[in-house]
């Protein structure tokens, strides 16, 4: 009855649980469809740019990044030189390539966006760049430990840090390689839910890297709310892009830099992008909280659980006779009842074994013979009579030879009572007629 109550309860939790992971999903596609912030766009009319101006606000912030960048590696490349040219020469990050425009097959599948908004492809908004693979083979010239990111540690909407390995990376390629502020992490694979899951870095560890099944993309606007509003589109709209353009081979899934750079991504006006956040933070705070209490919940109908059966194994379930022996004596004392019947009825079998008389076979004497005539009242083989006797079933040597005996000695003495007769190579045997008689 107790654990009947339980259950339920746990049911209605596990069932609540389920209901918060459907609402944060309904607020991801409000949020993205642009419901979430309508009434926000009709107050704030005045500070939305349209799409053509969305459109020329990226494609300058897109030119300021590289300009940065290549001084950037100027300045990594004089460092290099000045420290005796150690290890590889630094990176130059790829120039910029313009991306396609949407097809109407992609358009069809994704959210239809309000007038203000506008889709971009991620490769026109950040850019894409690989980590390390973990070779202990590699030969470095002028190594550093680092550590670095793996799949296991980039959750969808989280990182789990509890566990970050290190390895070895040349000094010279650090900084191509260094997670920055804001990065948004998406997994390149490994089963398809994976696919793209990720969130973004906040410089939880000084010096980090990734793997090289995590890519990063850097954003061209350097600006939280904006990497969050990526990446939780990656996270929602953008599964199902990572899973029809994903690889599949027989035990793994991935995505490459060329799938990734393809992802279209809404663009919103920089403030209502930092609303959306807002609200969306909001109330997965609120979610989450929710959460924690269902947890706590779980948890402590799983100790509930256990504190019966311990009540229960223990006496205290019910109310008990101050004069009952504890439970742990009990079942001490039934252990060594249980032990000493198991010697008691082993040594009863041994002692039966012993005083068991064995079988013997009964000696046949003339007289049985005689009786087993009359029943035949007619011939009889000498075989035929022995085994009626018993002689055969279970008989000794001696047994048989002294059957034989005893008949011969009666024929020998001449006595009428048994007639006998040979026939080929077997007596066969009769009583007198006047015996029958």
């Amino acid at each position: 009855m107790l654990f009947d109550e339980i259950d339920k309860g746990v049911e209605s939790l596990q069932a609540l649980k389920n209901i918060l992971g459907l609402y944060r999903q309904s607020l991801l596609k409000s949020a993205f469809e642009g419901r979430l912030t309508a009434d926000w766009r009709e107050t704030n009319a005045d500070k939305l740019e349209d799409p053509e101006a969305l459109l020329a606000m990226l494609e300058e912030e897109r030119g300021k990044w590289h300009e940065q960048e290549l001084e950037r590696w100027l300045e990594d490349i004089a460092e290099w030189e000045s420290e005796g040219s150690k290890g590889p020469k630094p990176r130059k990050l790829e120039a910029y390539k313009s991306s396609t425009e949407l097809t109407d097959a992609e358009r069809d599948v994704l959210p239809k966006l309000p007038t203000e908004w506008v889709y971009v492809r991620l490769n026109d908004i950040a850019h894409i760049g690989s980590g390390m693979s973990v070779s202990k083979a590699r030969k470095l010239e002028n190594p550093i430990e680092t550590p670095y990111l793996r799949v296991a540690n980039v959750q969808r909407g989280r990182l789990n840090l509890a566990e970050i390995k290190t390895m070895p990376v040349e000094q010279s390629q650090l900084k191509t390689l260094s997670l920055r502020t804001w990065d948004i992490l998406l997994n390149e694979g490994g089963d398809r839910d994976k696919l793209g899951r990720g969130w973004i870095w906040e410089d939880q560890v000084e010096i980090c890297i990734t793997q090289n099944h995590v890519f990063r993309a850097t954003p061209f606007r350097h600006d939280r709310s904006w990497s969050l509003f990526v990446s939780q589109w990656g996270n929602s709209y953008g599964r199902d892009y990572f899973e029809a353009g994903g690889k599949q081979t027989t035990n793994l899934a991935s995505i490459n830099k060329s799938v990734l750079k393809a992802l279209p991504v809404p663009v919103c006006s920089p403030s209502e992008h930092a609303e959306i956040v807002s609200l969306l933070d909001e109330k997965f705070e609120a979610a989450d909280a929710l959460e924690a209490e269902i947890n706590a919940g779980l948890a402590l109908a799983a100790a509930l659980r256990q504190s019966i059966l311990k009540k229960a194994f223990s006496g205290q379930l019910v109310s008990q006779n101050p004069t009952d022996e504890p439970a742990s004596e009990l079942l001490a004392r039934i252990k060594v009842e249980k032990a000493e019947k198991e010697r008691a009825t082993k040594r009863e079998r041994k002692t039966m074994a012993s005083r068991k008389p064995k079988t013997k076979v009964r000696r046949p004497i003339l007289s049985n013979l005689i009786e087993v005539l009359k029943k035949q009242n007619g011939w009889i083989s000498a075989s035929k009579a022995a085994q009626e006797l018993g002689v055969f079933d279970g008989a000794t040597s001696d047994d048989v030879e002294a059957f034989y005996r005893q008949l011969k000695e009666h024929l020998d003495d001449k006595d009428e009572t048994i007639e006998v007769e040979r026939r080929d190579d077997e007596d066969w045997l009769r009583l007198t007629k006047a015996e029958v008689s």
